[in-house]
């Protein structure tokens, strides 16, 4: 009603003026957006009812002004920067952060850089946040971009010493403090010692530092870098000769944080479902148990991650099967509970396709169900879509381009080799070739453009035998077995290695944890957890700024001490 009454121009007791274009205005709508406006209106010296405004362009305070009577803002690509600026000079803290909000959603690699170093001048404390965590993520992304290059000696010191900046070997640091000095020479070759000092050396090799780094002529040159070299050779002979090198807190071997963290959830033990949670840090080989405990126990549920939210799906308290769903927001810790499943569903399987929530399967009221639903996270709904073929509980699925494959499992009366296909773009199931073998309490993962089942149990025994399909030639085919026999498994992947975690050995429950490279097709043993339990559930938590909350500390990592030579 108020901008109708300013776009008539009634009522209007007051008039903007910004170069040579007018705005009448009603002065309480304009102060009302802004204490700068009620401090300028309540001090202004007036020669009549025209105050001009200084410092911002007529289209500029078109925008303030509509923002003022509606509440709303038309915040563009071309517009957004010189917004910004001028709602923080006039202290308009609603079109700071609707602006703030529309930066954050168009960071790229190309522009993380500037972004942060626009909240130098534009403060935003939310913006900065996030714009320095997406250097972090896109680390190797950002610094291929011309504003890496304009960094001061500090903030790039600042950004290679955190522990959160995500790169797959520290050979790519090295090469960004190249460039970097290349770029201005003879102001910057003063820095080498102190960014050299910021690169994991040790999570590098001898061969490495013999031919890429000491023959550097900045290196070669200069004390300070050959006793950070030397410091590091020690430390690499001696883990090469004595243990992984993992899991130390010196600075040349301590390792940065990992963008991804395997989530193990619930499970049972003794006839008794548990609320603990535990995080698997590949990078150092260690387990750590998470504070934030499951509200209500659960097991035989499922698990599964989605744009910064942890969702536990149906599954069993050991008293009644479960149809509720909660989530865990892993920014503030906070759990909330949100629509139930249409049906409740047990050993049931469960997925993420195009930012939507899939459950399939499972059992109620020991009947292997057969109807498949899937939730929406915006709106908080749960949708039936197609039955699959066939009913069933105790498979597993996964997703692969674009496309939903279910594996095994139990029907009525049989254990299951039979493996389906979900199309949603035509709501139809289609079956494909079976697996070689019959599996149940499996699980399955999409990697390489293939489906790898592991484990399960085949009626008889545990398993430890694993295949994989190629939907190119729709077949099925062995690899290298597991190192332990088990079903009811854990089972995620995380940078090109599969890890599975527990499961049940047929007479006991097992916490013998391993890794799989496919690359070699080869099994080791990983650090042992200390969650003997069946039914548990996992997922992998990637991406999230507050990654350093669920890892395990680096400072609590043990101290190798290096020997000074005898002067």
């Amino acid at each position: 009603m108020f901008d109708d009454l300013r776009l008539a121009g009634q009522f209007c007791d007051d008039v903007l003026q910004v170069e040579d274009i007018q705005f009448p205005i009603h002065t309480i709508i304009i102060c009302d957006c802004s204490p700068y406006f009620q401090t300028f209106f309540g001090h202004q010296k007036r020669t009549g009812k025209v105050l001009p405004i200084p410092l911002v362009s007529p289209d500029v305070m078109q925008i303030i002004i509509e923002f003022a009577y509606t509440d709303s803002v038309a915040v563009t690509k071309d517009n957004v920067l010189e917004l910004m600026l001028a709602a923080d000079m006039l202290n308009i803290m609603g079109m700071v952060k609707a602006c703030s909000n529309f930066i954050g959603e168009h960071l790229c690699s190309q522009n993380c850089i500037g972004i942060w170093h626009f909240t130098d001048i534009c403060p935003s404390s939310e913006l900065r946040c996030k714009a320095f965590h997406y250097i972090m993520k896109h680390f190797e992304g950002a610094v291929n971009c011309v504003e890496y290059l304009q960094l001061s000696v500090q903030e790039l010191t600042e950004i290679l010493d955190k522990y959160e900046v995500n790169v797959k070997n520290e050979r790519t640091v090295f090469d960004v403090i190249l460039r970097w000095i290349a770029h201005i020479p003879k102001e910057r070759e003063q820095h080498m010692a102190v960014l050299l000092s910021k690169v994991r050396l040790g999570k590098t090799s001898i061969e490495y530092i013999r031919d890429n780094v000491i023959t550097n002529k900045l290196v070669r040159l200069n004390p300070a870098c050959l006793q950070i070299l030397d410091d590091s050779l020690k430390i690499i002979g001696f883990l090469t000769t004595h243990m992984p090198k993992t899991g130390w807190s010196n600075t040349s071997v301590r390792p940065r944080l990992p963008n991804s963290l395997m989530w193990v959830t619930g499970g049972e033990r003794r006839c008794k479902a548990s609320c603990d949670i535990a995080m698997y840090d590949h990078l150092v080989d260690r387990w750590i148990n998470i504070s934030d405990k499951l509200e209500s126990p659960r097991a035989y549920h499922s698990t599964v991650f989605l744009d910064g939210y942890v969702y536990l799906v149906g599954g069993s308290n050991l008293m009644e099967r479960l149809n509720s769903m909660v989530r865990l927001d892993l920014r503030t810790h906070n759990w909330q509970e949100v629509m139930f499943m249409h049906y409740r569903r047990c050993l049931m399987s469960i997925t993420i396709l195009n930012g939507f929530i899939y459950a399939l399967g499972g059992i109620n009221e020991d009947v292997g169900l057969n109807t498949a639903e899937r939730y929406c996270p915006k709106t908080n709904q749960w949708m039936l879509i197609a039955p699959m073929i066939e009913g069933r509980h105790s498979a597993s699925c996964a997703t692969l381009d674009g496309k939903i494959y279910i594996c095994g499992g139990v029907n009525r009366t049989e254990i299951l080799w039979t493996a389906e296909c979900y199309d949603p773009e035509t709501n139809q199931w289609t079956l494909i070739d079976h697996m070689t073998i019959r599996r149940s309490q499996h699980r399955v993962a999409a990697y390489n453009n293939q489906i790898y089942a592991i484990g399960g149990f085949n009626g008889v025994h545990p398993l430890k035998s694993v295949e994989t399909y190629n939907p190119k030639t729709n077949t099925w085919r062995r690899l290298s077995p597991m190192l332990t026999h088990r079903s009811n498994l854990c089972l995620e992947v995380i940078e090109d290695n599969f890890y599975v975690v527990g499961g049940f050995m047929g007479i006991t429950t097992t916490n013998c944890d391993e890794v799989y490279c496919p690359r070699t097709d080869t099994w080791r043993y990983i650090c042992r957890s200390k969650m003997c339990r069946v039914g548990m559930s996992s997922c992998v938590v990637s991406g999230i700024p507050n990654m350093l909350d669920f890892t395990f500390p680096r400072d609590s990592l043990p101290q190798y001490y290096v020997e000074c030579d005898p002067e």
